[in-house]
C-alpha cells in the first residue's frame, strides 16, 4: 500500500509546530523567516543547505537559521517521519536573552536532552497543553544551546541586504520589475542578482517569492481567510496560492487554515 504524505501543524506560545510523514512529497528549494528546529523520526531526511548535501538519520536534531535556503526530500522509498518547532526570531533571541541575532552553528546534532526537549513541546502543542506549560517548555529548550552552539550573524554587506529586502518587501503585492528595483542601486539586472545572492544565498526572485507565501501565511493565521491572503499578496487564484504554498509547508492554504481552526491561538 503506498504511503500518504502527511503534513499536521499547531500553533502556541507564539511558535508554529509541524508533524510531517513523507516518501514522495519533495520541498522545492526555500527558507524561512523563523529558527526551525526538527527531529528525524524515521528514515532519513535529505536536504541541500548552504551549498552542500545534509541527511538527518533517525534520532538526529535539524537546525536551520532564519532565511537559510534548503529543500527536502526523503533519501529513499521507505519516508521519513519528523516534527519541527518554528521559532520568530525575536522570540527566540528574547528567550536566549541574546540583543544581537545569532546562528546556528551545526546543521545536524545527534544530542538526546535537546531532541526530548523539542518532542516535549511538540508533544504539548499538538495536545492543547495550557499556552503557560508550553512557554516553559520552550524556555528549557533554549536552555540546551550554549555560545559553542551559537555564533554571531553576519552578511558581507548588512545596509545593501537591508535595503534591498525593504524595496522587495514594498513589491509583493505586485509583480516583482526587476528592472526597476535594481535601478534604484545603479546596477544592472545581472549586477543585482550577482550582489543579493552573494549576501543572502538566495536569488531575488526566489525571496520575493517566499516573502509573498510567508507573509500569506501570516495573514491566514491573523484573519482566517485564504482569499483574502490570495488579493493581498498578487496570487493570480486560491490554485496559485496553493501550489506556492504547498511547495513550502507540505500542504495547501486552505488545509493549513483548517489545521489553525484546530487549535487554540494567541
Amino acid at each position: 500500500m503506498k504511503e500518504v504524505d502527511r503534513f499536521i501543524y499547531g500553533q502556541s506560545a507564539g511558535v508554529t509546530a509541524l508533524s510531517a510523514s513523507m516518501a514522495d512529497f519533495q520541498y522545492k528549494k526555500h527558507s524561512h523567516e523563523e529558527y526551525a528546529l526538527g527531529v528525524t523520526l524515521r528514515g532519513i531526511q535529505e536536504y541541500h543547505l548552504d551549498g552542500s548535501l545534509q541527511a538527518s538519520r533517525q534520532n538526529g536534531v535539524m537546525l536551520f537559521n532564519p532565511e537559510q535556503n534548503h529543500d527536502g526530500r526523503s533519501q529513499n522509498r521507505s519516508g521519513i517521519d519528523y516534527v519541527m518547532i518554528y521559532i520568530h526570531p525575536k522570540l527566540f533571541l528574547e528567550i536566549l536573552g541574546k540583543k544581537d541575532a545569532v546562528l546556528f552553528d551545526t546543521p545536524i546534532v545527534y544530542r538526546a536532552g535537546l531532541r526530548r526537549s523539542i518532542l516535549k513541546l511538540t508533544k504539548a502543542i499538538f495536545g492543547g497543553a495550557p499556552e503557560a506549560y508550553c512557554h516553559e517548555l520552550l524556555l528549557g529548550l533554549a536552555g540546551h544551546f550554549s555560545e559553542v552552539e551559537l555564533r554571531p550573524a553576519g552578511l558581507r554587506d548588512l545596509t545593501f541586504v537591508r535595503q534591498a529586502k525593504e524595496v522587495i518587501h514594498g513589491h509583493l503585492a505586485h509583480v516583482l520589475k526587476l528592472e526597476d528595483v535594481c535601478a534604484l542601486f545603479g546596477m544592472s539586472k545581472y549586477q543585482f542578482i550577482r550582489a543579493f545572492k552573494a549576501n543572502t544565498g538566495t536569488s531575488p526572485y526566489q525571496y520575493y517569492l517566499n516573502c509573498k507565501v510567508e507573509r500569506a501565511k501570516q495573514l491566514i493565521e491573523k484573519h482566517r481567510d485564504v482569499y483574502l491572503a490570495v488579493a493581498e499578496y498578487g496570487f493570480v487564484d486560491l490554485a496559485h496560492l496553493n501550489r506556492h504554498f504547498r511547495n513550502i509547508y507540505g500542504t495547501t492554504a486552505f488545509e493549513y487554515m483548517s489545521y489553525l481552526n484546530s487549535y487554540k491561538m494567541d
